[in-house]
C-alpha cells in the first residue's frame, strides 16, 4: 500500500546529514561537556558550534541563545521566566486566542499565582489585530505572548506590528517560532521580539531539542534550578547528539530555505486547490498570510477523527487539529475562536507537505480524500438532516 505522509506540522523525519552529524555524540564523543579534560571540551566545542548555527538561522547572536529540551519548554520559560522576573513591575499578560497549548497553559497556571491575562481575540482567519493590543495594554502589562504563525491553521501573525506597538510602551514581545523557524525567513533583528522559541524537529532535526532566544540583556527567572549549563539560564547535562543535530538542521534550513518553500507551495496550492472542489468543505486560517507548507480545512457533518482512521488505512497520514489536542477530542480552542461552532471545528483536517513529498503524493490523496469523506457522510446523521450539525454555523466561509 502506497504511504504517504502529510503530517510534517506533527513532526518531521531526519535528514541524513543531521542523523549522520549526532552519531559521534552517542559513541565516542560521549564526553560531559562540563568536564575539563578534552572528550569534554570537544563536546563544550560541539554545543558551541550548534549554537552559532541556530542563531544564524534568525541571525542573532550565538550568545542569546539558550537550548531546552522542546518547543514547550522554551514557551514555558519564556512566559513564566520573565513573569516572575518582572512581577514587581506588574503582573499583566497579554496572550493570543490561537497559541499552542504550551502557551496557553502555562499562562493559565500564571492566572492561579495571581497574574492576570488579556486573552486576544482573532479574526475569521485567525489574525490577531494589533489594534486590540494597544486596547488591552495597562501600566501593568509586563508581556505579550502571540505565535509567529500557528500550526493548526497556519496563519502568520503581524509580529512586527506587535513589536512596534509593545516598545512604544517598554513591554517586552514573546513570539513562538516553533512552526515558522526552519520553514519561512526569520529575521529576529527585523521581528524586533524579545523572546523566540523553536524546536529542531520541525526543520528536519531531532525530537528532545528546542531552543529560546533571548534578547541580550533581559533578564529572565530559569525555569529549571542546578548547575552552571547555559549560562546558568538552564540546569542539567546537556543532551548533545541532540543539541548537534539541532545545528546541523539548522545549517540545511538556511541553505535550502528558499528551495523548500518553493516546493511546498506548489503542493500546498495543489491540496488547497483540490479539496476545496468537495461539496461543504472550507478553508481554515488565512488564504494568502499562510505558512508554505499548510493547508486546513473543516469538513461539515462528519468528525477529524474518523477522517484520520480511514485516511490512515490508505496510507495517508494527516492531523486533526494541532498534534497536541487531536488525541483529546475536543473542538479545538482555536477554530472556536475564530468563530467556528464546536461541531464544525469536529470537522477539522489539516494537511502539512514536506521535502520528501511529491505531485504524485498529492494527487493520491485528491484521489482518496473524497471517497473518504463521502464514505462518512453517508453513515452520519447530520448529512441526512436529522439533526443540527452546525449549530448555526452550517457556511463557515473564513478561509
Amino acid at each position: 500500500m502506497r504511504k504517504v505522509y502529510f503530517d510534517h506540522v506533527a513532526t518531521n523525519p531526519l535528514l541524513p546529514e543531521v542523523l549522520d552529524s549526532m552519531m559521534p555524540y552517542f559513541k565516542e564523543e560521549f564526553g560531559n561537556p562540563l568536564s575539563v579534560y578534552d572528550l569534554g571540551l570537544r563536546a563544550r566545542d560541539a554545543i558551541e558550534n550548534a549554537r552559532s548555527e541556530v542563531a544564524s538561522l534568525i541571525n542573532v547572536k550565538p550568545s542569546t541563545i539558550v537550548f531546552t529540551s522542546s518547543g514547550a519548554e522554551a514557551n514555558n520559560f519564556a512566559l513564566k521566566g520573565i513573569a516572575l522576573a518582572k512581577q514587581n513591575e506588574g503582573k499583566h499578560l497579554i496572550v493570543s486566542r490561537v497559541e499552542h497549548h504550551s502557551v496557553l497553559n502555562t499562562a493559565r497556571s500564571l492566572e492561579k499565582m495571581g497574574f492576570v491575562v488579556t486573552w486576544l481575540p482573532v479574526d475569521k482567519y485567525g489574525l490577531v489585530d494589533p489594534d486590540a493590543i494597544k486596547k488591552a495594554l495597562t501600566k501593568e502589562t509586563v508581556l505579550i505572548s502571540v505565535t509567529h504563525a500557528s500550526s493548526e491553521i497556519g496563519t502568520i501573525e503581524p509580529i512586527k506590528e506587535i513589536v512596534n506597538i509593545a516598545k512604544e510602551k517598554k513591554v517586552i514581545v514573546h513570539s513562538d517560532g516553533v512552526a515558522t523557524c526552519g520553514n519561512i525567513p526569520v529575521d529576529i533583528q527585523d521581528l524586533g521580539v524579545d523572546l523566540y522559541s523553536m524546536a529542531a524537529h520541525q526543520f528536519y532535526g531531532p525530537k528532545g531539542a528546542g531552543a529560546l532566544y533571548i534578547r541580550e540583556g533581559l533578564r529572565i527567572v530559569p525555569l529549571i534550578y542546578g548547575g552552571i549549563q547555559e549560562s546558568g539560564r538552564r540546569a542539567g547535562t546537556e543532551n548533545v547528539p541532540a543539541i548537534v543535530g539541532m545545528g546541523k538542521a539548522a545549517s540545511l534550513a538556511k541553505r535550502d530555505l528558499n528551495q523548500r518553500i518553493e516546493h511546498n507551495k506548489k503542493l500546498r496550492d495543489k491540496i488547497i486547490e483540490g479539496v476545496l472542489k468537495i461539496p461543504n468543505v472550507y478553508l481554515t486560517g488565512h488564504p494568502e498570510r499562510r505558512l508554505p507548507h499548510h493547508a486546513s480545512f473543516v469538513v461539515e457533518f462528519i468528525e477529524g477523527e474518523a477522517m484520520l482512521l480511514l485516511l490512515s488505512m490508505k496510507g495517508i497520514y494527516a492531523a486533526s487539529g494541532s498534534a497536541c489536542s487531536s488525541r483529546a477530542l475536543k473542538s479545538s480552542p482555536v477554530l472556536l475562536s475564530m468563530g467556528i461552532s464546536s461541531a464544525l471545528a469536529q470537522g477539522s483536517i489539516v494537511f502539512s507537505v514536506g521535502i520528501s513529498n511529491t505531485s504524485e503524493d498529492v494527487d493520491y490523496l485528491l484521489n482518496e480524500f473524497p471517497l473518504v469523506i463521502n464514505k462518512l457522510r453517508e453513515m452520519s446523521p447530520f448529512a441526512k438532516g436529522w439533526g443540527d450539525a452546525t449549530k448555526g454555523d452550517k457556511c463557515y466561509t473564513g478561509g
